[in-house]
């Protein structure tokens, strides 16, 4: 069964970094898809990036691409997401997902999620 621990959240003001991690455990997820997305309050989940087995990335259009990068470190079965310039838009729930096949911004397709860090940029 795989794990997905998310960390990295808080508050911060506009124009401030975060970085957030999530920790894989139960398996190696080094040929696993992984995949960052958010919800807001009363908004529903969105996709912001996504990294494949070998290393190529998605981002969601428009609105982080620049500001975020997502990457992975397959050694220690985590990814991450660099937020840059944040905005009081970026204010949601981030939460981790994983697919052992699935490359792509449907998060119906991702078979594993993590419970979710909060992010709170103050304006």
């Amino acid at each position: 069964q795989v794990q997905l621990v998310e960390s990295g959240g808080g508050l911060v003001q506009a124009g401030g970094s975060l970085r957030l991690s999530c920790a894989a455990s139960g398996r190696t997820l080094s040929s696993y898809t992984m995949g960052w997305f958010r919800q807001a309050p009363g908004k529903e989940r969105e996709f912001v990036a996504g990294i494949n087995w070998s290393g190529n990335t998605l981002y969601s259009a428009d609105s982080v691409k620049g500001r975020f990068t997502i990457s992975r470190d397959n050694a220690k079965n985590t990814v991450y997401l660099q937020m840059n310039s944040l905005k009081p838009e970026d204010t949601a729930v981030y939460y981790c997902a994983a697919d052992p096949a699935y490359y792509g911004t449907n998060s119906r397709h991702y078979d594993y999620w993590g419970q979710g860090t909060h992010v709170t940029v103050s304006s």
